[in-house]
């Protein structure tokens, strides 16, 4: 007997009964997106590797530990871990932003190969939105307020917080990361290696620590709005008030400055407390000088991303009763002289007249008791049922499988007109 093949480790299937509520989260974030005027984009999920380093930073650990890459003939290519950068460089490419605004956004499958865990897989789905061209405060604003229109679609909204940081302008955060190593380099006796090795490389990354005793030190190290331009701090200023005037709440975290090296200015961050260790929901910020870094005109920008799977393990833990409709609406089932083909011709009249249902025909034979049993594992409204009678009297049987109304008779030429009485 042949081995059996099984998926890759940290790269999952989606089954027919996960798929609805998938189906029913990415609708409310594409509902939200086209309601505030954002357009789809879609990118190839494979990049040049450089793409990656230039914008990501080598230094991470998403482009020194993480990327998926490989050679094809003498050309270094990458699976994507982010979406951003692969944005921008079709931006550039086709002209999209050269002095023009854009609203873009995206969905997809991403790849980093890290330990997997609840919520955090090698083959992970991102939706992600970027904007190009808009400087001020208030495109920094709408964006969080969209992610919190899309929190209350998904009934999510009572169990996630903003956190909001501004981590200034790329000279202050220079000024701020001499500062900040000072301070750490009389605690190092409290950092693991893969600490210390970022003191040297990316000692902001320190400051998102998971080591107890280290946050604890942190909570005394300097702070970065204390070395904040000024016009970064005018900006955020601008901001916390637009967020004030419509009631969004936030939380300033001195702490967050997100893990890419391209942010500047703005960053946030929606975190919950409802999956355990795994808390962010959704993360993004400005990146003003990205474009300019991949070779287009200096454009500033800003963007954000959230995790597909952890978005539906949080609607699953605190929203269970989630309206997700069944994946089929009418089941067909027959037997007997002339009933195939009579199904076969109803099928298709309902979903030709109600192409908004989804309408099921059973196909694979057996008695009623059967097809009944499958029609009621379907999760179907209404059951149309097709015997020898029913063809020789042009009629159609009509039994409601979730309950409600009799079985009754209808003549052929009313069935359309009834079932649209039922949805």
């Amino acid at each position: 007997m042949a081995k059996t093949i099984q998926a890759i480790r940290g790269m999952n299937d989606c089954s027919p009964t996960e798929s609805p509520l998938w189906q029913w989260i990415e609708a409310q974030v594409r509902q939200v997106l086209n309601n505030y005027g954002y357009s789809e984009v879609r990118m190839p999920v494979v990049e040049s590797t450089p793409l990656f380093a230039r914008a990501i930073g080598e230094v991470t650990d998403v482009v020194s530990k993480e990327m998926y890459t490989f050679w094809d003939n003498d050309e270094q290519l990458t699976l994507r871990p982010e979406g951003t950068a692969g944005c921008v460089r079709a931006a550039i490419e086709h002209g999209w932003i050269y002095n023009n605004e854009q609203r873009l956004w995206y969905m997809g499958p991403m790849f980093r190969h890290e330990r997997p865990q609840k919520g955090r897989y090698r083959q992970f789905h991102q939706a992600g939105v970027e904007v190009f061209g808009i400087a001020n405060p208030e495109i920094d604003a709408e964006l969080i307020m969209l992610t919190y229109r899309l929190w209350k679609a998904l009934g999510i909204d009572q169990h996630v917080t903003l956190q909001l940081n501004s981590i200034g302008s790329l000279e202050a955060r220079a000024n701020y990361r001499s500062a900040l190593v000072g301070f750490l380099e009389n605690h190092q006796d409290l950092m693991s290696d893969e600490e210390k090795d970022r003191l040297v490389k990316n000692p902001l990354r320190i400051l998102d620590t998971k080591n107890p005793e280290l946050q604890k030190v942190l909570d005394n190290a300097p702070k970065l709005l204390d070395y904040l331009d000024d016009e970064s701090r005018e900006h955020f200023e601008q901001l916390c008030s637009l967020l004030d005037a419509v009631g969004i709440q936030y939380e300033i975290n001195p702490k967050l400055v997100r893990g890419l090296d391209y942010y500047n200015k703005t960053v946030f961050e929606w975190v919950t407390s409802a999956l355990g260790a795994q808390g962010t929901v959704c993360g993004g910020g400005r990146y003003d000088g990205l474009v300019e870094q991949l070779g287009g005109h200096a454009t500033p920008s800003i963007g954000f991303a959230m995790g597909l799977e952890r978005l539906v393990l949080l609607v699953q833990e605190v929203n269970p009763n989630v309206p997700v409709k069944s994946a089929v609406d009418i089941y067909v089932v027959y037997q007997g002289k002339g009933a195939t083909l009579a199904a076969f011709e109803l099928a298709e009249k309902v979903r030709s007249e109600l192409p908004h249902l989804n309408t099921m025909l059973h196909c694979s034979g057996g008695n009623f008791k059967k097809q009944f049993k499958r029609a009621d594992k379907s999760g179907a409204t209404l059951a149309l049922v097709i015997g020898e009678s029913e063809v020789q009297n042009k009629q159609v049987v009509i039994k409601h499988l979730q309950g409600g109304a009799d079985q009754q008779t209808l003549d052929l030429v009313n069935v359309i007109d009834y079932i649209q009485t039922q949805f």
